[in-house]
């Protein structure tokens, strides 16, 4: 039997939008037969930003438990999706900062041959969302990593209508994940575990 395929879920989240999305797709790839870490980036905002919104110190609260990723997770895993809210249309601070401590990795091509997908969170429609993916994927091509996006590949992409990544419009908090964005995450988990099982097999023999 195939070992199965280790798939890191590394997300930022602020007011729990990104988590959200986060929690559907590591329950989905789980269901689809991956083993899973569902990991968060590490906050770099000071305490008082943080208190001053009361929706971002409850999810702070909230997601105590939550490991923060480092870059052995990423070693570790065959597949990797990576989520954000967007920036001013790029990926937030604290997923970049991640990022950014996987040279080590990438200098001994260790980051190269696996699977990356993204997902992102916007306040308002037309927001960022396909410039905040599009940045993100400019890492994996240095990584040497293979992009596994959604596309249109399943009737629930033409619902949500971005190829590039699950993503959804909060409408500055008052938008609650709902059926559109929770189908495109399961989507997009079974399809990166999906494709990156085939290129396991495929590099073991």
């Amino acid at each position: 039997m195939a070992a199965p395929v280790k798939l890191a879920i590394v997300y930022y989240s602020s007011t729990g939008f990104s988590a959200e999305i986060a929690k559907e797709i590591n329950d989905a790839a789980e269901k689809a037969g991956a083993e899973v870490r569902l990991l968060k980036a590490a906050e770099l905002a000071p305490e008082t930003a943080i208190a001053s919104n009361e929706a971002w110190a409850a999810h702070a609260a909230a997601s105590a438990g939550i490991p923060e990723a480092t870059p052995s997770d990423i070693e570790w895993a065959d597949a990797v999706i990576f989520g954000t809210p967007t920036r001013f249309g790029n990926i937030s601070s604290q997923l970049k900062q991640f990022i950014d401590t996987l040279g080590g990795l990438w200098a001994q091509g260790k980051l190269a041959n696996k699977v990356y997908s993204g997902f992102v969170t916007t306040a308002t429609t037309h927001g960022g969302q396909e410039s905040t993916l599009l940045a993100l994927y400019n890492s994996i091509h240095h990584f040497g990593g293979l992009i596994v996006s959604p596309g249109y590949t399943d009737p629930v992409k033409f619902v949500d209508g971005n190829p590039y990544g699950t993503s959804h419009v909060d409408a500055q908090g008052n938008n609650p994940i709902g059926d559109q964005t929770r189908n495109a995450a399961r989507h997009q988990a079974e399809r990166v575990v999906h494709v990156a099982a085939a290129l396991k097999a495929g590099l073991a023999s």
